[in-house]
């Protein structure tokens, strides 16, 4: 009999109570460090402060209207991102996949608009993730993804990962836009170099695409910067955002500048609950607290001691890890082990990671992550690694 919450899902059995910063408690009292953070979604960890105020305040003033109507809420955190942002507009979804099909209208409908509608294809690239939608599976292409949900939405195109010809090669009379993570997330932690980011600037500038970033996993904060594509020096014409923006509240954005997001008049989108005044007023407060120098340069300090410390824990456990890979508190530990057994001891051990491709476990801590909260991932990581070991010596 299939069980009433549909099976999509093979579940860790843990049931967490409470949380507290980096830390979650479990149903039977144990405490467990969060190195996932929802999958990058607790920016600020749990219950932070400034967020419980902005939910509670907001939700005993009004929690929905739709888009029917102006939102203060919304227009002040339009205005904020547009602010810290290349973007000169914003529209908010509930989600990064709901992003990603904004993305891809936007796109398309900008070259409509300017009389050229054959204009529709979209590159992207092996090992990319933009959600489960249509579109979202589409644009990544994968088999693990694809099989079984045809036929598939076309007007994509993948290329290899790193293959900047490859890119040049697939233009065509047809190429709208290219669509990459600065950092894949489930595709191993594989961040795009500076030099690659700044070249695929250029082959859109050149051929008149437009850029769409897909910063969900990777953003607000995560790598150092508010947005990854910075550590570059260049600018997207679109970019995608979700996840740690809502800080554990359901919130996305699309980000444009005026002349990607031209073909998007009254009418050709909307979204009933995208941007309502509770995702809004803590998005607001997300922002306050991230798009700080300060803050941002205490990610980048902390980044540097936990990347220090994990190179130690790969170079003490050859066996079970391989490599660290990553940047920002978005890191990956490339395993020789089976990732899903490290990331089974970790329960053991009472530490969350998150699986991803080429056998790569992410560390995804909350950016308020503390120094003593490295020093505990650092203890239980090593007991995980020692209890592979041990299963590998009695295998």
């Amino acid at each position: 009999m299939i069980p009433s919450v549909l099976p999509t899902y093979n579940r860790a059995p843990l049931t967490f109570v409470k949380g507290e910063g980096a830390w979650l408690t479990e149903a039977d009292g144990r405490r467990f460090l969060d190195l996932g953070a929802g999958i990058a979604v607790n920016a600020l960890g749990h219950a932070h402060p400034a967020l419980v105020n902005a939910l509670t305040e907001q939700a005993h003033a009004l929690w929905h209207v739709s888009n029917l109507y102006n939102i203060p809420q919304q227009q002040a955190l339009a205005d904020k991102l547009v602010e810290h942002t290349f973007a000169d507009t914003v529209f908010f979804t509930n989600s990064g996949t709901e992003s990603c099909e904004l993305a891809v209208k936007m796109a398309r409908k900008c070259f409509y608009d300017r009389g050229q509608p054959e204009r529709v294809e979209v590159i992207t690239f092996d090992g990319s993730f933009h959600g489960r939608s249509s579109a979202g599976i589409a644009a990544a292409g994968s088999e693990k993804m694809t099989k079984g949900f045809g036929p598939l939405l076309p007007g994509f195109v993948h290329v290899a990962f790193g293959d900047l010809d490859g890119v040049t090669n697939a233009i065509t009379e047809k190429t709208a836009a290219i669509m990459i993570e600065p950092v894949q997330g489930e595709g191993g932690i594989r961040p795009v170099p500076d030099a690659e980011l700044k070249a695929l600037r250029q082959i859109c500038d050149d051929n008149g695409l437009l850029l769409i970033l897909d910063e969900v996993q990777c953003g607000m904060g995560r790598t150092g910067k508010l947005f990854a594509h910075e550590w570059a020096g260049i600018t997207p014409d679109i970019m995608l955002v979700a996840k740690g923006i809502g800080g554990g509240f359901p919130l996305g954005a699309v980000l444009a500048t005026e002349i990607a997001a031209s073909g998007m008049t009254a009418g050709t989108h909307g979204s009933t609950y995208g941007g309502n005044p509770l995702g809004c007023a803590v998005g607001c407060a997300v922002l306050d607290q991230v798009a700080t120098p300060a803050f941002l340069e205490g990610v980048s300090r902390k980044a540097g001691l936990l990347r220090q410390k994990l190179e130690g824990l790969v170079a003490d456990h050859p066996e079970v890890f391989e490599e660290v890979r990553g940047v920002g508190l978005m890191l990956g530990l490339k395993c020789k082990a089976s990732n899903l057994d490290v990331v089974n001891a970790g329960y053991d051990n009472e530490v969350i990671t998150v699986p991803a491709a080429d056998n790569v476990i992410r560390l995804l801590p909350p950016l308020i992550l503390t120094e003593d909260d490295i020093a505990q991932a650092m203890i239980r990581l090593d007991r995980a690694a020692k209890q592979i070991e041990a299963q590998l010596a009695d295998a």
